[in-house]
């Protein structure tokens, strides 16, 4: 997909949501056990009552790779069921080099089909470019997390006082650029996108932990938000396990439409 397709789809949504897919079987309502693919069947009914009001789904993959053959099998049903409807993303942080990241692009960009993945870039440019070398797809790069250890690595800072997190998405903004590259930026740490958009005024950023994890729509929009949106804003446990009874599709879509109704407040 490219950064035009993208951007066409939310601005005819009027929502900036992406809704994170990290389905656990044990979490799913039990009356979906019957069926011979369960997670798939739970995907597939979150998909159709959220549609509407999305612009992209993400799938972590740990939570399909953790089932195997069986696993790898329903994350690419899941994904051919999504389409092309909207921006496919594959939450994998994969990091390597070599022909190691050829064997990950092909997997997840041509197995899987998908738009874009997670990339976590310790090992620098030569971990990342194999995947920039695909038309049409995205890196999605690690920027800024807001997990408890963040600041073990991401806050240390160099000789000129700037903090590892920066150097890491200025240099890494130069290995791509605004049609292939996107940043990881949770949405706990809303204030410092400010920052950020001084390095990256143009990329689109992923934002995660609205919702369940605390992080402020509003505050994301405020210093986050540039001319073309240049957000999408991850909600997974919010919306998904909204309920875990029979009306969680109702429960889902309602979450869902929401989110976007309160997006669409920010869309010019």
């Amino acid at each position: 997909m490219t950064r035009k397709e993208l951007i066409e789809i939310i601005r005819q949504r009027e929502s900036f949501l992406c809704v994170g897919l990290d389905t656990d079987i044990e979490k799913i309502p039990a009356h979906l056990h019957t069926y011979d693919d369960p997670v798939f069947e739970f995907n597939r009914r979150i998909i159709d009552v959220t549609k509407e009001f999305c612009a992209a789904y993400k799938l972590n993959t740990a939570f399909f790779e953790s089932m195997g053959a069986k696993g790898w099998e329903t994350m690419k049903k899941t994904f051919a069921y999504i389409g092309a409807s909207h921006f496919t993303i594959a939450d994998a942080k994969r990091g390597d080099i070599g022909n190691t990241c050829d064997m990950y692009a092909k997997a997840f960009f041509k197995e899987m089909n998908v738009d874009s993945i997670t990339l976590a870039p310790y090992m620098g440019r030569d971990s990342v470019d194999p995947f920039l070398k695909n038309k049409n797809k995205w890196s999605i790069i690690l920027g800024l997390t807001s997990n408890p250890s963040a600041a073990d690595f991401q806050f240390q800072q160099n000789a000129n006082g700037a903090e590892l997190y920066k150097t890491v998405i200025q240099t890494a903004a130069s290995w791509g650029n605004e049609e292939n590259t996107m940043f990881v930026v949770g949405a706990t740490q809303a204030e410092m996108l400010k920052e950020i958009r001084s390095i990256v005024p143009n990329h689109f950023l992923l934002v995660p932990g609205v919702g369940a994890q605390g992080g402020s729509l509003e505050e994301v929009v405020k210093y986050g938000k540039n001319k073309d949106i240049g957000l999408l804003v991850n909600s997974s446990r919010g919306i998904i396990y909204a309920s875990n009874g029979e009306d969680f599709e109702e429960k889902a879509r309602s979450e869902a439409k929401k989110m976007a109704i309160e997006m669409a407040r920010f869309i010019d």
